[in-house]
């Protein structure tokens, strides 16, 4: 079990760099610098496909492939191949060892699923030339190989459950499955370049209610920047996607706040508590600053990173959580009552 535990932590780490790099190749306008898949013009390396690079980028040099595109391109699939394998040999242990406490066989093969799954999301986004759906795919998928892992972790150390009330663990899925929701609209917004489509903040476009296009913005097959019927993706829809994250993500930070808040208050679970309120901060502070600052590269792939976090802390916070019946919990202390009362009893 120790070398399973270590691979696990090892494609951890991974998962979180792939996930991160990942979006410094979009934000950076390189996720075409190879422009075929699995190769880069047929071939292993940018190095070996140097000739071809170059006379695309002398046709069009502001286009989306040149040298340096092309290696960050391809270094985010030979670490996307390295973990890809790595999730082999952690469910191939897994089952192995399936009659061991702390085994998952069956959550390790979905994992391996959820891999392939990222290398066709992976090549389409590559071959249908950057469709927004695919991409967001992608990167939902990136997020959902980390959360797993993060489960198979905890599942690996055994960590202990904390019971809690049927209300605070009500809260805390309710809070997972809402935090998805709007990491897939920022997603969206990333990928359908709207991220500054409100320059101003709080307001957009100087108005709390500013004209949107929500039938466009969400019209889900269509190619980049473009409507369902070809025209131009108008501002009016870009504008609707940035919003429509920015309150998500009022709603869902509330909420994570309130979570936070009532684990903070309870001794078992208060380091949780703590530690999502640091990450949701973070998180929103680096949205807010990338609103500000006209989204420089480096802030916006800290956004980014900020997801995997609240991803992680999230897993963390939903595994460790037990809920018991009101009845079992009826003999506590005054003191005890009054603290299930404060966390949503």
């Amino acid at each position: 079990m120790t070398l399973y535990r270590r691979l696990i932590l090892a494609a951890l780490a991974l998962t979180a760099i792939v996930v991160v790099f990942g979006a410094y190749v979009r934000l950076s306008d390189a996720g075409l610098g190879c422009p075929d898949w699995p190769g880069c013009y047929g071939e292993l390396t940018p190095h070996h496909a140097a000739a071809d690079i170059l006379r695309m980028q002398a046709a069009e040099p502001d286009g989306p492939v040149s040298v340096p595109k092309a290696w960050k391109e391809m270094i985010h699939r030979y670490l996307a191949a390295s973990l890809g394998l790595l999730i082999v040999g952690i469910a191939a242990l897994a089952w192995r060892g399936r009659a061991s406490a702390g085994s998952a066989p069956r959550v390790a093969a979905a994992l391996v699923g959820v891999v392939v799954l990222q290398g066709l999301l992976g090549k389409w986004t590559v071959t249908l030339l950057l469709k927004p759906a695919i991409v967001t795919a992608h990167l939902l998928g990136g997020l959902t190989t980390f959360g797993l892992l993060m489960w198979l972790a905890l599942r690996a150390h055994r960590l202990a459950e904390v019971p809690v009330s049927r209300g605070l663990l009500v809260v805390a899925r309710l809070g997972f499955v809402l935090l998805g929701a709007q990491i897939a609209l920022g997603g969206w917004t990333s990928t359908n370049y709207a991220a500054l489509a409100c320059g101003d903040f709080p307001a957009c476009q100087g108005s709390f209610w500013p004209p949107a296009d929500y039938a466009n913005a969400f019209h889900v097959v269509r190619e980049l920047g473009m409507t369902a019927d070809g025209e131009v993706l108008p501002l009016a829809a870009l504008t609707a996607i940035h919003w429509s994250h920015r309150l998500g993500a009022a709603a869902v930070g509330s909420l994570l706040f309130l979570l936070a808040w009532a684990l903070s208050r309870r001794q078992p679970t208060q380091v949780a508590g703590l530690a999502l309120l640091a990450v949701l901060a973070l998180q929103i502070a680096l949205g807010i600053a990338n609103v500000i600052f006209d989204l420089p590269l480096a802030l916006a792939v800290a956004h980014n990173a900020g997801a995997v976090l609240l991803i992680g802390v999230m897993v963390w916070i939903n595994c460790r959580l037990r809920g018991v019946p009101v009845a079992a919990t009826a003999g506590r202390s005054g003191h005890e009552h009054a603290e299930r009362k404060s966390s949503f009893a």
